[in-house]
């Protein structure tokens, strides 16, 4: 696919532009597209960057290899960063996930493979998803001894409901794309091999739409959002992050949930 002469070149992902549709693929296949640091700060530069773009109306979002987003990376997050206190570390998400949602354009999740913790929260912040029949949901993070984060609550609140928010935070149960779909989070489920088509096909027609009724559609849903489950108090999840990482009993719950995964993998 063409892109600009100036589309920046990152480590973590891959831009695109082709007259009014962008491209943003994640692109570490070989984590499962898992969300380090540096992987959080491009996807922010990349919305901003995206916003520059005044041609572009639509943008795709999507993740290389098999799997859309394994969620954040255990092993660069366990590994301190001299440059960066832990409280702004955990603040990273947050910032990734409110530069998507804050967008002009309109971006179109297409998910498949994996869409766990931090990844689900990253398709939350999209304003389409659409799934393959055979992708896998889960919020692992209550397991892992840490809250979810990144305002993750208050995007899955709005868009399933309280009740159901609170049961697959809670039991951390992977659940499928029809009950995605049905409680609301999902625009379209398809065959897997459908997908890039029925992405291809949504943002063509979006892209066919006038700037001013996309951004203004987008701008008014969002306020009303806000107004069901304001995602401001997302800034004191960095602080309650850092605090279960400091609780003894949260600490040992996420030592148990890797132990039995190294375990599993073992096997």
């Amino acid at each position: 696919m063409p892109s600009p002469p100036d589309a920046p070149s990152f480590e973590c992902l891959r831009v695109s532009v082709d007259g009014p549709v962008g491209r943003l693929e994640l692109h570490r296949p070989e984590r499962l597209n898992a969300l380090s640091r540096q992987h959080l700060r491009e996807l922010a530069a990349a919305a901003r960057w995206f916003d520059s773009r005044r041609d572009v109306k639509v943008v795709g979002v999507t993740g290389a290899g098999r799997s859309f987003c394994a969620g954040f990376d255990l092993g660069d997050f366990s590994d301190p960063d001299p440059d960066l206190p832990m409280r702004d570390v955990a603040d990273l998400g947050r910032i990734m996930a409110e530069a998507v949602t804050d967008m002009r354009a309109l971006t179109v999740a297409g998910v498949h493979g994996n869409c766990v913790g931090g990844g689900l929260v990253l398709a939350a912040a999209c304003d389409l998803r659409v799934a393959a029949a055979d992708a896998v949901f889960s919020i692992p993070e209550v397991e892992l001894g840490i809250p979810l984060a990144w305002a993750g609550i208050p995007r899955l609140v709005r868009e399933i409901g309280p009740a159901l928010t609170k049961e697959l935070v809670l039991t951390c149960r992977p659940f499928s794309p029809a009950e995605a779909a049905a409680a609301g989070f999902l625009n379209r489920v398809v065959p897997a091999d459908e997908l890039t088509a029925t992405v291809d096909e949504l943002l063509a027609v979006l892209s066919s739409r006038s700037t001013l009724t996309l951004t203004a559609t987008k701008g008014h849903v969002n306020a009303v959002a806000e107004e069901m489950a304001s995602t401001a108090n997302g800034r004191r999840d960095g602080d309650i992050l850092v605090s279960a990482l400091h609780d003894p009993e949260s600490r040992a719950a996420g030592a148990s949930y890797l132990e039995r995964r190294r375990t599993r993998t073992a096997l």
